[in-house]
């Protein structure tokens, strides 16, 4: 590529950039600090997935830029969440995920639809945004309910398995796991191995 080839490019850039208005650049980056704040400060730290964290992000900020392309020609909300849908059947009508970790990308690309579409004013959307955080901070933090966890292990001790041995079953297991269960399910059981399959319940 020539010289004269790159500053043109270069110029093309510059002049697209400044054909977007300052709500554009207003509206992403909100959307990238209400993300940012979702999960790397709340999702993260409790889930320890960062494949998840990249994926919601990149979500987030296609949906939005894709969205707010399509709004300069009067797309409607119903296209934009139909945009949704196909976006979410795309990336998990192959895969095995769970219901939170669901619902965490239905929030990432929610929010990057409305912080690319909403016709309010600026307070309106930013109050929206924050609620969606505060929310989302409350029900994951134990001040309205205990968050129940799941482990599902393979237990090497069936003689503890029988219901009279309930209480000392539930005791190895809290040794061994170093939690408070409450809760037991047995699975399949293995008497050549003598083992058993356990999904233990426990609050956090």
């Amino acid at each position: 590529m020539s010289i004269e080839n790159w500053n043109d490019g270069a110029t093309q850039s510059i002049d697209l950039l400044n054909q977007l208005p300052i709500k554009f650049f207003v509206r992403i980056l909100i959307n990238f600090l209400a993300v940012l704040i979702l999960f790397r400060w709340i999702y993260y730290p409790r889930y320890k997935n960062a494949d998840n964290v990249f994926t919601y992000f990149i979500f987030s900020t296609i949906i939005f830029l894709i969205t707010y392309l399509l709004n300069r020609a009067e797309m409607s909300i119903g296209a934009a969440f139909g945009l949704f849908a196909v976006f979410t059947m795309l990336r998990y009508r192959t895969e095995n995920i769970s219901a939170k970790d669901m619902t965490y990308m239905f929030i990432a690309i929610s929010l990057g639809l409305i912080n690319a579409i909403s016709k309010g004013g600026w307070d309106e959307f930013i109050m929206i945004n924050v609620i969606v955080i505060l929310a989302t901070r409350l029900l994951e933090s134990n001040l309205l309910f205990k968050r129940q966890n799941t482990k599902t292990v393979v237990y090497d001790n069936i003689a503890l398995i029988k219901r009279e041995k309930l209480k000392e079953l539930l005791e190895d297991l809290e040794v061994r796991l170093g939690k408070k269960i409450h809760h037991v399910d047995l699975g399949d059981v293995d008497f050549l191995k003598d083992s058993v399959i356990i999904k233990v319940s426990y609050f956090d």
